[in-house]
C-alpha cells in the first residue's frame, strides 16, 4: 500500500510538472488584422515555439492593436506586461535613435536592397543596440514601400504635391520630407485618416499598398503617385525580461522561429503588395509612376545632410551609402 501511494506520489509530480509546461503563456502583440502577412507570420512563430519546447510556451496573439496602440504596447513590453511584439522603425528609433536613417526617403531602391543590410552587419548592430534598451530582435519584417495617394488632386509629378495637405506619420522625418515638397504635412491618427480625406481635411495621405487597400482609403483616394519613397522595415522582438529567464536551448528555439517567420512574412508580403494592386486597379484606381527620382531627391538634400552631421547615425548612413 505504501508503495502504491509512493507511485501515486511521483506521477503527480510529473504531471504537475509537465502541466506546467504546457501553462506558460506569453502575450504577443501587433497593429494588424488577422490574415494580414504580419500576423500570420507570427502565428506560424508561435506554433514553431509552441513545437520545438515541446508546449512550454504557448503564445497568443492580440492583433488589430487589442491591448493598445504603439506606443502604449512599447510601455507594456518593457513593463513586462506583454512579451512580444511587432513594431514599426519609428518606436524602436525612440530608444536607438540610429534607426532613423531607416526611414530616410529613397534610401533603399528596394526591399532585396533594404534586407540586405539588415540581414548583415548593419542589421546586428542595430540588434545589438535595440537589446540594450530592452528589446531583442528575432527578425526583420518587411514595413513594405510607400508612395503618395490624393482624393482631390491628380498627381503626375512632384511639383504637383506642392501645396497639398498631406497625412503623415507624428515623425520629424516624414514631416521635413513634406516640407521640402513645399506640401503641408498634416499630423492625423492612422484610424482618421479615411475621415480626413472624405471631409477635405486633408488632400493626400501616404503608405505602402496593401495598407492603402485594407483600409478603404483607395475608395475615396484614387489617385496614386507611385514614389516608393520610402522602404522601411519592422521587427518582431521579444522583451529582454523574457529573454533573461530563457535556457540557451530556449533562445535558440526563439531565435531559429523568429528568423522563420520574418522570411515567411517577407514572401507574405510581396503576395499581398500584388493582390493590393490588383484589387484597387480593379476599383478605378489610376496608378503614375515618378519618372525620375533624381528631383525628389535632391530636394531631400538638408534631410539628408542633418543626418549626417548627427553623430548618432552618420555612421549607419555611411555604411549604407556606400554599399
Amino acid at each position: 500500500m505504501r508503495t502504491s501511494i509512493k507511485g501515486l506520489f511521483c506521477l503527480s509530480i510529473v504531471l504537475a510538472a509537465g502541466m506546467g509546461l504546457a501553462q506558460t503563456r506569453l502575450r504577443a502583440w501587433n497593429i494588424h488584422p488577422d490574415g494580414y502577412p504580419v500576423t500570420e507570420a507570427m502565428k506560424s512563430f508561435a506554433a514553431e515555439v509552441a513545437k520545438t519546447t515541446q508546449g512550454k510556451y504557448q503564445i497568443e496573439i492580440f492583433s488589430n492593436a487589442a491591448l493598445g496602440d504603439q506606443p502604449k504596447a512599447v510601455q507594456m513590453l518593457k513593463a513586462g506586461e506583454i512579451d512580444i511584439a511587432e513594431f514599426s522603425a519609428g518606436p524602436l528609433s525612440d530608444a536607438v535613435p540610429g534607426i532613423k536613417v531607416l526611414n530616410l526617403p529613397f534610401l533603399f531602391t528596394d526591399s532585396a536592397h533594404m534586407f540586405r543590410h539588415l540581414d548583415g552587419k548593419l542589421g546586428q548592430r542595430f540588434a545589438a543596440s535595440l537589446k540594450a534598451a530592452g528589446f531583442v530582435v528575432l527578425g526583420w519584417y518587411d514595413g513594405g514601400a510607400r508612395s503618395f495617394y490624393c482624393a482631390s488632386r491628380t498627381v503626375t509629378n512632384v511639383r504637383e504635391l506642392a501645396g497639398a495637405n498631406i497625412r503623415v506619420q507624428q515623425s520629424e522625418i516624414y514631416t521635413e520630407m513634406v516640407k521640402l515638397l513645399n506640401a503641408r504635412p498634416v499630423a492625423l491618427p492612422y484610424k482618421d485618416v479615411l475621415d480626413g480625406l472624405q471631409q477635405g481635411k486633408i488632400d493626400c495621405a501616404e503608405n505602402n499598398m496593401p495598407s492603402y487597400e485594407s483600409t478603404g482609403h483607395y475608395k475615396v483616394a484614387k489617385n496614386v503617385f507611385v514614389t516608393n519613397h520610402v522602404i522601411s522595415p519592422e521587427a518582431l522582438v521579444v522583451s529582454t525580461q523574457l529573454w533573461s529567464k530563457l535556457g540557451q536551448e530556449e533562445q535558440a528555439a526563439f531565435s531559429a522561429a523568429g528568423a522563420r517567420s520574418a522570411l515567411l512574412m517577407r514572401e507574405l508580403w510581396s503576395k499581398r503588395v500584388a493582390l493590393a494592386l490588383e484589387v484597387t486597379a480593379g476599383q478605378g484606381v489610376q496608378f503614375v509612376k515618378v519618372k525620375d527620382t533624381s528631383s525628389m531627391i535632391r530636394r531631400m538634400s538638408p534631410l539628408y545632410d542633418r543626418y549626417m552631421k548627427d553623430p548618432t547615425t552618420r555612421q549607419e548612413l555611411l555604411s549604407i551609402i556606400a554599399q
